[in-house]
């Protein structure tokens, strides 16, 4: 389908105005992978929900590398509450990088963007989507549509065929990067000199980082 490059921006846009049009914020569960990748998405979104962050990332290798990531995403959600005088709330469920590797193994030989990305999407996406729905969140959208490197329209296509398992939270359709939300997401970055990861997360992304470099 030959759609406009604006197309999922416009879908989220219209459907952040209709919320506001109610005059009472919904809830929103949203899955985020960092800081970067969030601070825009949070700032573009806290006037018309009431936004939860669930950073269930277990594909991130090696601990430490999760680790740094999730500090600085709680470090950057106390900083973004008190200067907005917002109450952004962050839930991050259990680390299990093993089980999770075991899930991308089949596939990784498979080049960046292919069917291991496609399969580590689709995994974290369903696990944060199931615990809005099972916990009556108005909204489940995700923060990685800011990223360049990640094709929103099949993140999107992704929460679409979510919304259908989980029928009574809606997907919010998005494409944080467009209208200079990327440009937004480097500014905030840089202002408050948030660490920026050079690979995505899964150990097979990391050996392709340490390949590269050598």
């Amino acid at each position: 389908m030959n759609r406009p490059k604006s197309y999922w921006w416009q879908k989220g846009f219209d459907e952040k105005n209709k919320v506001l049009e109610n005059h009472q914020k919904a809830s929103l569960l949203m899955h985020a992978c960092c800081a970067p990748c969030a601070c825009f998405p949070m700032e573009w979104l806290t006037e018309a929900f009431d936004i939860t962050l669930y950073y269930n990332n277990s594909n991130i290798y090696p601990r430490f590398e999760y680790e740094r990531r999730r500090d600085e995403l709680i470090h950057y959600v106390e900083i973004f509450n008190k200067e907005k005088n917002a109450n952004i709330k962050l839930i991050i469920p259990f680390y299990d990088n093993e089980a999770y590797t075991e899930k991308l193994k089949p596939f990784k030989d498979e080049p960046e963007c292919g069917k291991r990305c496609l399969l580590c999407y689709t995994l974290r996406m369903d696990e944060a989507y199931a615990y809005a729905e099972k916990n009556h969140f108005d909204y489940f959208t995700t923060v990685m549509t800011i990223s360049r490197q990640k094709n929103s329209e099949v993140l999107n296509e992704i929460g679409e065929k979510l919304s259908r398992k989980y029928p009574n939270t809606r997907y919010f359709f998005s494409d944080f990067k467009k209208k200079k939300g990327m440009d937004r997401s480097v500014e905030l970055s840089s202002q408050y000199g948030l660490y920026k990861q050079n690979y995505c997360g899964c150990i097979y992304s990391y050996n392709k980082r340490k390949e590269h470099e050598k």
